[in-house]
């Protein structure tokens, strides 16, 4: 019983979003107020962007990371928790794989840069997913939710921004209102967003799942200010100069859970990291070499991400 949804403690997590919208109507009220936000441009500076299947955590006094977010969300769920006290803040980008022990780590490492803070609660935000035709994100909403619930902790649900809460329909199709969140790691302010520079090598984080990557990736080491990528590898992906071959109509048809409502860089993503994985087929070999990661630091002068050469 360690789940708060409208400060009542629960004995099990709430089946779906519509029993919970229905028995704790606060959130619709939240949910509209995050809505009627004007979606900010975030630029590289001070950013720490989180890509899919990853996740990221850091502290309000942190001099490298002014902001945490994530976008590109249609039927993933992007997760936010934050401890009250500390102001210690996670951001991962969820999509059904590796859940229950991306979860744990979330929760994890929050308690752990709150140590020595006595005062403060676990707050608990959920921003993407949409009513998709094909109840994607309602699967997904319910697993994490049955993963937090299983913590060992109080965690309290405080914004959920996800089902019918973030859909709109434009000719007859539902779309998701909401595609990404920034989070303010200085205020724990959150406001819908939108990242062009998603950092570096995006390819590469991207071939990790697109070829069946199952792990929640931790990214970054606050201690240090480090942007960690890898060490991981991944199989050969067959096929992928067909892939390459196809039309953009048919990768999107066939590479998204909801080719109607993915963003215009879709495709054009989905290629350069397809052409990644032809190149680098072997990423154990070729890309990470001694099996070390590829570590990134923030440049003072320009405030961007810059790799630190061995």
């Amino acid at each position: 019983m360690v789940l708060v949804l409208s400060g009542v403690l629960q004995e099990e997590a709430p089946p779906d979003t519509r029993t919970l919208f229905h028995n704790h109507p606060v959130y619709k009220d939240s949910a509209s107020q995050l809505v009627s936000i004007p979606t900010k441009v975030v630029g590289p500076v001070g950013l720490l962007y989180v890509q899919q299947r990853e996740l990221a955590v850091t502290i309000p006094h942190d001099k490298n990371v002014n902001i945490l977010g994530s976008d590109d969300a249609t039927t993933c769920i992007i997760v936010v928790l934050r401890h009250s006290g500390s102001g210690a803040v996670a951001v991962a980008h969820l999509d059904g794989a590796g859940t229950d022990d991306g979860v744990m780590n979330i929760v994890h490492r929050v308690q752990e840069l709150a140590l020595g803070y006595p005062e403060g609660r676990l707050e608990l935000q959920l921003i993407g997913g949409y009513s998709d035709s094909h109840n994607y994100s309602e699967q997904l909403f319910h697993n994490i939710m049955h993963s937090f619930h299983k913590q060992l902790v109080e965690i309290d649900l405080t914004l959920a921004c996800v089902g019918e809460l973030n859909t709109t329909i434009r000719g007859g199709i539902h779309w998701p209102i909401l595609y990404g969140v920034g989070v303010n790691v200085k205020t724990g302010e959150l406001f819908p967003a939108t990242f062009p520079d998603k950092g570096p090598e995006q390819a590469l984080r991207s071939a990790r799942h697109l070829t069946g990557g199952q792990q929640v990736l931790d990214i970054y080491d606050c201690q240090l200010g480090l942007l960690r990528i890898g060490p991981f590898n991944y199989d050969p992906l067959r096929g992928v100069d067909l892939w390459l071959e196809q039309t953009d109509e048919f990768i999107l048809r066939h590479l998204s859970t909801s080719p109607e409502v993915e963003p215009p860089h879709f495709v054009m993503q989905v290629r350069a990291t397809l052409k990644y994985i032809q190149d680098h087929p072997f990423p154990a070999v070729t890309v990470f070499r001694d099996n070390r990661p590829h570590y990134y630091q923030r440049d003072e002068n320009s405030g961007t991400w810059v790799p630190i050469r061995y």
